[in-house]
């Protein structure tokens, strides 16, 4: 991870929607930024024009990178029934092909100069669910090729509770598993309180991303994400809460809903109100 100042601001390369280096750093100059989560670059998941030359290009472009996240091919985000069936290691069938795309990844993220990698692992199976061991077996593989190659690696919060992750990580019992949390995601799948799951995930949070949203008016279906502020997560309390359990990291903008000027429009105003955030903490 490159040097960043506590709870510096940054952004989230995806949520621009850019196509290449270039587009990226003209949008961060545009923000008044330089610290970005940088996606790896797959297929399914915010592609590069350059191609394997990304990783060089993007080291060689000035801006301070955070961690690269890694979204697998066949995930499928129509609805949160979609996604449980198709997210991370849950489904069986593509577990060994997961693996492999996951080590294309710890290589792009070495490439990159980066020793974090972010991920959803799928919905975790509850204790009790004879599907459960070979669930945890595979994040233990995730975990032991990870680190062959020097690399943390950070589950993404919302598919579960977060007691259950707390319980999942200890059960592990890997030191380069950790989280990166999202408190939207919390809402968006309504999976509990995002405040409440700071204070359960402290110690473990290796990165967030800073989004807001509120939660499903049907079950079953998406929450709503709005703009940062906007919402159910209460922002301000939320990076206090970070603060109180000892999370010195960025404070990452993800956005990813409207059209990129819409997205451009709504990070602007997210910088404004973390801003406003981090001032507020005891110096």
């Amino acid at each position: 991870m490159y040097s960043v100042e506590p709870f510096a601001i940054g952004v989230c390369s995806w949520s621009l929607q850019v196509r290449n280096i270039p587009e990226l750093k003209s949008f961060l100059q545009q923000l008044g930024l330089d610290v970005v989560q940088i996606a790896c670059g797959d297929p399914h998941h915010a592609s590069w024009d350059e191609g394997d030359a990304m990783p060089q290009a993007a080291k060689a472009a000035g801006f301070r990178m955070v961690g690269a996240m890694l979204g697998f091919p066949g995930e499928d985000y129509t609805t949160p029934q979609t996604i449980r069936e198709t997210g991370g290691f849950g489904p069986k069938h593509l577990r060994a092909e997961r693996l492999q795309r996951l080590e294309w990844a710890l290589k792009r993220t070495r490439e990159l100069g980066l020793t974090d990698l972010m991920f959803h692992a799928g919905f975790i199976p509850e204790p009790g669910d004879p599907e459960r061991k070979d669930f945890l077996n595979t994040l233990a593989q995730a975990a032991d090729l990870a680190a062959r190659y020097g690399v943390t690696i950070a589950f993404e919060t919302g598919q579960e509770t977060a007691s259950l992750l707390r319980l999942t990580l200890d059960e592990l019992r890997c030191p380069n598993v950790k989280v990166n949390f999202d408190p939207a995601n919390m809402l968006l799948y309504d999976m509990g309180d995002p405040i409440e799951a700071v204070r359960i995930l402290g110690p473990d949070i290796r990165t967030v991303h800073a989004k807001d949203a509120f939660r499903p008016k049907v079950k079953g279906t998406w929450g709503e994400e709005v703009p940062l502020g906007q919402g159910a997560v209460n922002i301000r309390l939320w990076v206090r809460t970070l603060y109180d359990v000892g999370y010195r990291g960025p404070l990452l903008i993800e956005r990813e809903v409207g059209t990129q000027q819409d997205r451009l429009r709504d990070i602007a105003h997210g910088i404004q109100v973390l801003r406003e955030c981090v001032a507020a903490l005891p110096r």
